[in-house]
């Protein structure tokens, strides 16, 4: 599964990588423990322009009847997202790109849980697979959502979890997107294979358990602690301030 994740660059660098509008009240803050039920950057296409702006994660199907179900519906497994009632037409026409830098699982050790960063090799930015719904409730209320679907883990991960979330091969990015897609069942097929071996980890601090922490310490090694738990000395990342909450807005360019 992927319960908590980061994207700890500067804006520019997600702009420049994704290419998407944004609407005039936009606001964007690098994030180190992005927790669900918390507003996350996604990127919509309407088949000609690229949309960012922000979604409640924990997605909340049109049909029902309290938004609280999206507290259990986070994830969604890609080898069933296209039978499942809550997933299927969202799989069909409402796909999105949610941009990454690292997400957190936590390894089972005779000891407890250890919380664990996994990034690419590279540190590059990257994109979850994201199905997102609109959902009207009492007295106009509007809330936009989305989940995350997930697969079996990278060779490298495996040791840790043996689900992650599906990265979108940058080749694919578009077609995903695209609300013409004519058969977003079959394109699963291409999402399933297997994750390259371009994934690392590293322990964290046990900060992360609570998602009242959202600062560079959260993706800070622990002391001693390397890839994949290893040894190691690495560096400190830089610092900046947490975000606050907003409400996404799909409709001609989400924002917060």
């Amino acid at each position: 599964m992927c319960g908590r994740y980061t994207l700890t660059v500067d804006f520019q660098v997600v702009f420049e990588r994704f290419g998407f509008q944004t609407a005039r009240d936009f606001t964007y803050t690098p994030r180190y423990n992005i927790a669900p039920s918390q507003p996350v950057l996604a990127i919509l296409s309407d088949g000609r322009v690229r949309r960012g702006g922000y979604l409640r994660w924990g997605l909340v199907p049109s049909w029902a009847k309290d938004p609280s179900i999206g507290n259990r519906m986070i994830n969604a497994r890609i080898e069933t997202a296209a039978t499942k009632p809550a997933y299927r037409e969202a799989l069909r026409r409402r796909r999105c790109l949610i941009p990454a830098d690292g997400f957190y699982e936590w390894k089972s050790t005779p000891t407890g849980k250890i919380p664990m960063r996994c990034t690419l090799r590279s540190r590059e930015v990257f994109a979850f697979a994201g199905l997102w719904e609109t959902w009207k409730g009492p007295e106009d209320r509007i809330l936009h959502s989305c989940t995350i679907l997930t697969t079996a883990a990278a060779p490298s991960l495996a040791s840790i979890h043996d689900r992650m979330p599906v990265v979108v091969p940058r080749e694919l990015e578009q077609p995903w997107l695209d609300p013409g897609l004519k058969d977003p069942e079959a394109f699963l097929q291409q999402l399933r294979r297997p994750p390259g071996d371009n994934f690392e980890a590293y322990e964290v601090s046990r900060l992360v358990n609570s998602a009242a922490v959202d600062d560079p310490r959260c993706i800070e090694p622990a002391a001693g602690q390397g890839q994949n738990g290893a040894p190691s000395s690495a560096g400190t990342p830089h610092r900046d301030e947490s975000p606050s909450e907003g409400a996404p807005l799909p409709e001609g360019g989400m924002g917060r």
